[in-house]
């Protein structure tokens, strides 16, 4: 049996189908054929003009970026799969604040909808710093298929740990 890290939370039935899909060596195929081809932004400028499109339209009022990388040193199992960071510093008599968005560089090869999750799921911390139902909305908001999406992802990281691991 698989172990399913990434799906902690979900429900004994949903994990028992996961695992049938492991058993039968089926999950990279059901993944493939809904997610077959992956992004073309590859480089931090790429990725920082796709999240301001992104900001812009749903978020034109909140807090600016002041960055927004790729990141390798971001460990997907312990620290997250993005980070949204905000630094506030006093300069002279002014408080300066920075936001940044940091998404862990091995989205460089997902699908272009599992990118566009994570920088909705960044972008929702702009205005929501906690994970509550505001926050979800948020996410709706600009992703409708948010919640699957993050239960594929999840599919997703645990189909590449399975398939490293048999390396």
């Amino acid at each position: 049996m698989a172990e399913l890290t990434y799906l902690g939370g979900y429900p004994e039935p949903l994990k028992a189908q996961v695992q049938q899909l492991i058993a039968a060596n089926k999950l990279g195929d059901v993944l493939a054929k809904r997610y077959p081809d992956t992004h073309l932004i590859q480089s931090d400028k790429a990725l920082l003009a796709y999240t301001m499109e992104l900001k812009n339209r749903y978020l034109k009022s909140s807090a600016p970026l002041s960055k927004v990388i790729f990141d390798g040193k971001i460990n997907v199992i312990k620290d997250a799969l993005g980070l949204h960071t905000y630094v506030s510093r006093v300069q002279g008599n002014k408080l300066k604040a920075k936001n940044e968005i940091r998404i862990a560089a091995l989205f460089k090869e997902a699908h272009p909808a599992f990118l566009k999750m994570i920088v909705v799921h960044e972008l929702a911390h702009l205005k929501e710093k906690d994970h509550n139902k505001s926050f979800y909305q948020l996410c709706q908001h600009m992703e409708p298929d948010y919640h699957q999406l993050e239960f594929d992802l999840r599919l997703w990281l645990t189909w590449r740990d399975i398939e490293r691991s048999a390396r």
